[in-house]
């Protein structure tokens, strides 16, 4: 009998581990996952990023605006800048990363962007991997692409 308990118990653990585990995996949990654009390193969103991609823009904030991808809990936010040249959308972060940042991006803002230039739904986008406002850094991915707030979660 004592055995008997002792693998319901163990059953019990191995269910519990295996329900974390999948709770983990799902949009909107776990390090960063779900949380808008760009949840963590090994989101399908992240690994558009592409460090041979990499370019300096320098333009005027258009409109800021918020970004709800299918299947994810929260918002990213996301800034159309106007360069010389083109007007291009450039993807930032999530919404809960985003505001806790000392540097914020608003409309009418002059900022250089260096980010990677993908295609997004169709068209050129940027992911930013730092904006520069104003000699401010607000920096979102290292230089694999790989976002800041890998680990931090919504808390």
């Amino acid at each position: 009998m004592k055995k008997f308990g002792r693998f319901i118990c163990l059953i019990g653990i191995l269910i519990l581990v295996l329900a974390a585990t999948a709770a983990w995996a799902q949009p909107g949990m776990g390090p960063g996952g779900g949380q808008g654009r760009g949840g963590g390193a090994g989101d399908p969103y992240s690994r558009m990023y592409n460090p041979q991609t990499v370019e300096t823009l320098t333009g005027e904030v258009v409109s800021v605006d918020k970004l709800t991808p299918a299947k994810r809990n929260s918002y990213g936010v996301h800034f159309t800048l106007k360069t010389e040249k083109d007007t291009i959308p450039v993807h930032l972060g999530p919404s809960w990363y985003m505001e806790k940042q000392a540097v914020t991006i608003a409309q009418g803002d002059k900022v250089e962007v260096t980010g990677s230039r993908i295609t997004y739904e169709g068209q050129p986008t940027i992911i930013a991997g730092e904006v520069n406002k104003g000699g401010q850094v607000l920096k979102l991915r290292d230089a694999a692409g790989i976002p800041v707030w890998t680990g931090q979660g919504q808390r």
